[in-house]
């Protein structure tokens, strides 16, 4: 089954920026056969600077819903700004790559079912690694030491 990957880079060739500090994410599609490609570049915020989300409701229930989202004003939720916004706008992808994720992003990430990984690396070595872990993991394998 493919799945897609964040990518916050500044050069598409290293992972170097923060979630945060990411105007836009690459976004990149694994296929079953482990190969991967840039799907394309998503903006995080618009010419205003408000973040959007327009990835939203392809396929996964809980974007559409809301998920964890708490909009009664209470502060439940994944968490409120900029960075929430963040996290909606890519809500159908398995897992986040950037030089440093915040522990509130983080968290907001989980409740998505988003992985996350913090690592400053050539892009290529990091979706390889990556896309290695994940076949492990569906595929019940483990590593032996």
């Amino acid at each position: 089954m493919a799945y897609k990957i964040a990518v916050a880079s500044s050069d598409g060739a290293n992972v170097d920026l923060h979630f945060g500090a990411a105007e836009s994410l690459d976004i990149y599609e694994v296929l079953d056969d482990g190969s991967f490609s840039l799907l394309e570049k998503r903006k995080t915020s618009d010419s205003s600077g408000e973040s959007v989300s327009e990835s939203c409701g392809q396929g996964r229930k809980d974007c559409q819903t809301g998920g964890c989202g708490n909009n009664n004003g209470s502060g439940g939720g994944c968490g409120n700004g900029a960075a929430s916004a963040k996290v909606e706008g890519i809500c159908d992808v398995r897992a986040v790559v950037a030089a440093r994720i915040g522990f509130n992003v983080t968290k907001a990430l989980e409740k998505k079912a988003i992985a996350s990984f913090d690592v400053e690396c050539p892009v290529q070595e990091a979706l390889e690694k990556i896309t290695k872990y994940f076949y492990s993991v569906d595929n019940h394998i483990r590593f032996k030491k």
